[in-house]
């Protein structure tokens, strides 16, 4: 598997911890998705998350900093 490089996921602004937090938000989404539809997979859900984020089907939200 070709690992994401963090400068593909990241789009400019948004920051490594706030793109932590949302691949492990997203992994956990998944989790429940495979737990609730009794799917079995070889595939890690935090692996599944990194490629979403990577084919920019989910973006990191922040505000914006004009304080």
């Amino acid at each position: 598997m070709k690992r994401a490089s963090l400068d593909d996921m990241l789009s400019g602004k948004e920051s490594r911890y706030a793109l932590v937090i949302g691949v492990a938000k997203r992994a956990r989404e998944i989790a429940d998705e495979f737990k609730e539809e009794g799917v079995i997979t070889e595939e890690k859900p935090v692996l599944l998350a990194i490629e979403d984020f990577k084919n920019h089907k989910y973006n990191i939200l922040e505000p914006d900093d004009e304080d």
